[in-house]
């Protein structure tokens, strides 16, 4: 198998995403051993983002980081893990919601594929871009 990295970029729909996460520099990070929970946005929702605004994410690495940490959750957290916790902890620092009351949902962010297995832990793919809320206002 491959690490998460390759994993999403053999997967295809994940352009942006790869590249956010290569500017934030968390590249090792998703490359690493061990065990990481990645929700990955599609290239379509970071298509409901403005350019301006991706572009502006882009110069600001800090923010970037955060944006970009805020959808890795430490451990192997697969779809059952999901369907028993309510919350997790992300590598940006805040906890992320979880809802199972209709499909799976992460914030407002609905999953629209789980387990995608990695070498150095799972993939779940979401459809739109998840904002800590240090960043959300900003």
């Amino acid at each position: 198998m491959a690490d998460l990295v390759e994993t999403a970029a053999s997967v295809g729909s994940f352009k942006t995403l790869l590249t956010v996460v290569e500017a934030a520099g968390l590249l090792d990070a998703l490359k690493s051993p061990g065990s990481l929970a990645l929700f990955a946005p599609t290239d379509e929702a970071f298509a409901k983002i403005p350019a301006t605004t991706i572009a502006s994410w882009m110069e600001d690495i800090p923010k970037l980081k955060k944006i970009v940490a805020y959808h890795v959750v430490p451990g192997d957290v697969r779809s059952d893990d999901l369907l028993q916790i309510d919350e997790a902890p992300t590598l940006e620092g805040s906890i992320i919601a979880i809802d199972n009351s209709d499909g799976v949902k992460v914030n407002d962010a609905k999953v629209l594929q789980q387990d995608i297995l990695a070498d150095n832990g799972v993939i779940h793919v979401i459809d739109t871009v998840l904002m800590p809320a240090l960043v959300a206002g900003h």
